[in-house]
């Protein structure tokens, strides 16, 4: 394996947070100027053998991860030995925000499909059952036979919490972690995309020889939207955890592709809207 998918090395991430001036009110006081942190958005663009096919608004840090993880939740990798390398574009107007990923010769790639959302999104046009279709013809049902319980996952938003670093400076940034059967934190990435933080820990278990994670836990910040189970499910994620609400047809996918889907985790409190056989009482 090359030397650079060590991202520990190349892909220095940052804290993801950089000053801003305000002018801070408040009832009854009068203006006051002071210096703020705020999350730190760039674009990044993700080119496949030289050739664009994405460009996603990003908090700068483990973008090596974030490419990887891109193509793996797109159907379009399945391991780490399919990615020769990972490197800045240096032809690029932005080489800090170009990446360019050489995969593998035996590697087809179909850029006519392939864009940032291949699988529908709440602006697509396909039905409900078209999109789990669609994602069923790479990603199949997830098989796990993990059981965790209930209290060890309500245990799990304040482990999330406590090491949000960057969020507890700005306040502005969604998190994704991923979690083993003891609840042991294995990895927690930040993002102003939700769907990006998810790609970063899914990249992170791809480079670093992880993946599947099929007896962990997935833990969002915010809400499970379909395309936050489908990501989880390229990983093999069995039980997915979302501090805020599912939508329907995340609900739905879960369903159809045997994964657990846990919303609302938060004050010791939980709603299982499917695969409630894994978790234990």
């Amino acid at each position: 394996m090359p030397k650079n998918f060590n991202s520990k090395k190349l892909d220095h991430s940052t804290q993801g947070a950089v000053p801003a001036e305000v002018l801070r009110c408040a009832r009854g006081e009068p203006p006051q100027s002071t210096h703020d942190l705020v999350a730190q958005e760039e674009p990044l663009e993700i080119r496949v053998r030289g050739r664009s096919v994405a460009v996603t608004m990003r908090t700068p840090g483990h973008d090596w991860e974030l490419a990887a993880g891109f193509l793996l939740t797109e159907g379009l990798i399945q391991s780490r030995d399919q990615i020769i390398e990972i490197a800045p574009c240096l032809e690029g107007e932005t080489p800090e925000n170009t990446l360019n990923v050489f995969l593998a010769p035996t590697v087809a790639v179909d850029f006519a499909s392939l864009t940032r959302h291949v699988f529908a999104s709440s602006s697509c046009g396909l039905c409900g059952k078209a999109s789990i279709e669609a994602v069923h013809q790479h990603f199949p049902p997830v098989e796990s036979n993990m059981i965790v319980p209930a209290e060890l996952l309500a245990q799990l938003p304040k482990k999330l919490r406590e090491s949000q670093e960057t969020f507890a400076q700005t306040g502005g940034l969604h998190a994704a972690a991923i979690f083993d059967a003891q609840g042991k934190l294995v990895v927690l990435r930040e993002d102003v995309g939700r769907h990006n933080a998810v790609d970063k820990v899914l990249g992170s278990g791809l480079l670093d020889g992880r993946l599947p994670f099929d007896s962990h836990v997935l833990l969002v910040s915010g809400r499970a939207s379909f395309e936050i189970l489908q990501k989880a499910l390229a990983g093999r994620v069995p039980i997915v955890c979302a501090i805020s609400a599912p939508s329907s047809l995340g609900v739905e996918f879960a369903r159809e592709s045997n994964q657990t889907l846990i919303g609302f985790l938060r004050d010791n409190r939980m709603n299982i809207y499917s695969g409630a056989a894994r978790i234990a009482s």
